[in-house]
């Protein structure tokens, strides 16, 4: 099989380095690709915005299969015009891609079908959202409605950081996607990742996997698109994933499904496990980012075979089998992120990796053959091991071999799953 894959952050190196190791695979390309992907699959210069040049790319090459990897183009539709040209593709289309593309679409889905998640109320007008957030009192959520790359959400300790999260919102600080505001309630609990592909019928629970949100050690500063995760997640019981699968993914195939709008591709549920149980916090309709690079290297099963099933409604002839040993990952960040950070600082050196270790690269380029920083986030340092401290000691390790001016990260990725070990 010829492959396209989509993308050029951390979480599509992992999946072209699952991709490759397919024996169904022939040839892969990556468009924009990465340095790292560069590895993997050959990169084709396409503007993937241009969905009308990704889909004749494909035509010209014959590609059979296409693997969107970040959510940007699924919500832009991209995978109604390759399927308007009978190309096969992995992810939803761009009606399905609202369960990302508007927070307030969600929650309305979760009405509906009664899936378990905190009670909201949607606005358009400023004033309003802040008299709401006042009655309501805090711990308190404000959420700009749209895309923002993991940065729209705003989980408000006080009443005055709501409503100067609303303030962003609608001041234009995240731009359109900040146009309508979901204000939910606070939920209280341990966050986990839950992932579960769908071909519009049929549910594969794939992994568990928890990330860190915030930026600093214990949890501490404001929120990015997540500095580190392992998986699998303690907190996701056996009873835990059974009850996500009964009470919050299957309705939200079913409902897709009745309004019209089947779902294919990956479900990344974002769960709140509470005393009530799990509950919803977001839904994400691409891999996790950094929760794939934890995933792949945990899955066993040829993950181009899983991938095309779902895209072609044959996930029930399927399987997915798992390492029993865990998986860490740590993001190593520009010094500045989430605000403002230097860019195309030089990374010096990478360490060589074993078996079982592997450093995805999330926003790196070669500048006049310099490896050098280009994003926020930048390199996916991870490592694979019996236990948690296992995998936690192996990736931190392989930091301490890299050399990076300008990097940082978080150095107690994995910290709840470690002290469980000890207690």
């Amino acid at each position: 099989m010829k492959v396209l894959l989509i993308g050029s952050g951390g979480r599509e190196h992992a999946l072209a380095w699952k991709l490759a190791q397919s024996p169904k695979l022939t040839a892969l390309y990556a468009a924009p690709g990465n340095p790292g992907i560069a590895e993997h699959a050959e990169i084709v210069s396409l503007n993937v915005d241009d969905h009308g040049a990704v889909a004749e790319f494909c035509l010209s090459n014959g590609i059979d299969f296409v693997v969107v990897g970040p959510e940007g183009p699924l919500v832009a539709g991209i995978a109604d015009v390759l399927r308007s040209k009978n190309i096969v593709v992995f992810g939803p289309s761009a009606a399905a891609a609202q369960l990302e593309g508007s927070k307030g679409f969600t929650k309305d889905i979760c009405a509906r079908y009664n899936i378990p998640t905190g009670a909201y109320r949607r606005f358009t007008n400023g004033e309003e959202a802040k008299a709401y957030v006042t009655e309501q009192g805090a711990p308190i959520v404000v959420k700009a409605d749209g895309l923002a790359a993991g940065k729209g959400v705003t989980v408000a300790m006080t009443v005055e950081e709501a409503l100067a999260a609303i303030d962003d919102c609608f001041d234009g600080a995240f731009g359109a996607a900040g146009a309508e505001v979901v204000v939910e309630a606070y939920l209280d609990g341990e966050e986990a990742s839950f992932f579960c592909l769908s071909d519009g019928k049929t549910a594969l629970a794939l992994a568990t996997a928890q990330d860190h949100k915030r930026v600093g050690d214990g949890d501490t500063g404001p929120n990015t698109g997540g500095m580190g995760a392992y998986s699998p997640a303690p907190v996701m019981t056996p009873e835990m994933v059974e009850r996500t699968m009964k009470e919050i993914i299957e309705p939200t195939i079913r409902g897709m499904a009745e309004s019209g709008h089947p779902f294919t591709g990956v479900f990344f549920a974002g769960l709140m496990i509470t005393q009530k149980g799990p509950e919803l916090i977001e839904y994400n309709v691409r891999f996790g980012d950094p929760e794939c690079q934890v995933l792949m290297m945990r899955l066993k099963s040829d993950l181009l075979e899983l991938l095309y099933a779902a895209a072609t409604g044959t996930l029930n002839q399927v399987e997915a089998l798992w390492s029993d040993d865990v998986a860490l990952s740590v993001v190593m960040a520009s010094k500045g992120y989430p605000a403002a950070y230097d860019k195309n600082t030089p990374i010096a050196k990478l360490p060589a990796t074993a078996r079982g270790e592997k450093i995805f690269h999330a926003g790196t380029a070669i500048k006049d053959g310099q490896l050098v920083a280009t994003g926020g986030r930048v390199l996916n340092v991870t490592a694979i091991g019996h236990n948690v401290r296992e995998a936690q000691a192996g990736a931190y390790s392989l930091v301490e071999g890299i050399t990076w001016e300008n990097g940082f990260c978080r150095r107690d990725i994995g910290w709840r799953a470690a002290a469980r070990e000890n207690s």
